[in-house]
């Protein structure tokens, strides 16, 4: 394949969104500390709709470029998967 799988928009979005989802929390713990509520806030919901939101997304790459190019598509989705691991763990270590 002469296409890097990088540039593809099912790559690349649900890095960005596990992204926008660590910088979401990391501002939020900046701004208030660790608070714990009573019920959800916004920054709790948004960052749920940024994890959910990858999965479909992920799974269409999945599908579309696992049997064409196998070896570079598990690299980028090992990708994703560290990166949705990294929006989890301050969620996890600060628990949130």
């Amino acid at each position: 394949m002469n296409i890097s799988l990088m540039k593809q928009p099912s790559a690349l979005l649900p890095i960005v969104m596990s992204v926008a989802a660590l910088v979401l929390v990391l501002i939020h713990v900046a701004i208030f500390g660790v608070v714990r509520e009573t019920d959800e806030g916004t920054a709790a919901r948004v960052w749920q709709l940024l994890v959910a939101g990858q999965v479909p997304v992920v799974l269409y790459f999945a599908v579309k470029w696992v049997p064409k190019a196998p070896g570079p598509a598990l690299r980028v989705l090992a990708l994703q998967a560290v990166a949705v691991l990294a929006a989890c763990a301050p969620v996890y270590y600060f628990k949130l």
